[in-house]
């Protein structure tokens, strides 16, 4: 379909095989973004108050860091001086606040199409990590322009991560062994491995 070539189909096929037809998702007017950021759970914390406050400056946070302050508040004095110890008190986490930032991120972002689905959430753990799913459809079925705007979020999603006190998992490389055997940091490992080749 996109190189523009001609198929031949025996019509046997047709009932043997299955197909994708993709013309539902060319008139629907939006292309499916299905994909997940998996979050090193080594990470996963509370918010700090200091860091409460600093998040608030974010203008996409500011609503939900005000309702969640607000409800977490009448949860906590509902539950008396029981809520004194801290593992019986409800808290912000930095990856719950993430989901929150980067759905609000979606839905203000122009090239993602407001009248169909839009979510984060978060996928059973793995060994891999913390599955953070994106979900969500572009403005557009243009295959080049969807994989752009795919690439643009996920390039700013990942990147901003730090400021909440996370990050991506990673398999473990050879330079991470190095670094954890030898003492040695990151970039002397990678200056070590460019000079060898």
């Amino acid at each position: 379909m996109f190189d523009k070539t001609i198929v031949s189909i025996p019509t046997w096929r047709l009932m043997s095989e299955s197909f994708r037809n993709w013309r539902g998702m060319q008139q629907s007017g939006g292309r499916r973004i299905k994909r997940s950021l998996f979050i090193d759970a080594s990470g996963v914390r509370f918010v700090r108050d200091d860091e409460e406050q600093q998040l608030m400056q974010i203008h996409l946070l500011t609503d939900y860091i005000g309702r969640k302050q607000a409800e977490l508040l009448a949860w906590n004095q509902a539950q008396g001086n029981v809520a004194q110890m801290s593992a019986n008190r409800r808290r912000m986490t930095n990856i719950g606040t993430f989901r929150a930032y980067a759905l609000a991120y979606l839905k203000s972002h122009v090239d993602i199409n407001p009248n169909m689905t839009c979510m984060v959430r978060q996928l059973e753990p793995t060994s891999q990590g913390i599955p953070l799913e994106i979900y969500c459809f572009t403005r557009t079925t243009v295959w080049v322009e969807y994989e752009r705007i795919q690439g643009d979020i996920f390039d700013y999603l990942i990147t901003v991560m730090p400021e909440f006190g996370l990050s991506l998992y990673q398999q473990p490389s050879g330079a991470d062994m190095r670094v954890g055997l030898r003492g040695e940091t990151v970039s002397q490992v990678t200056a070590d491995w460019v000079r060898e080749r």
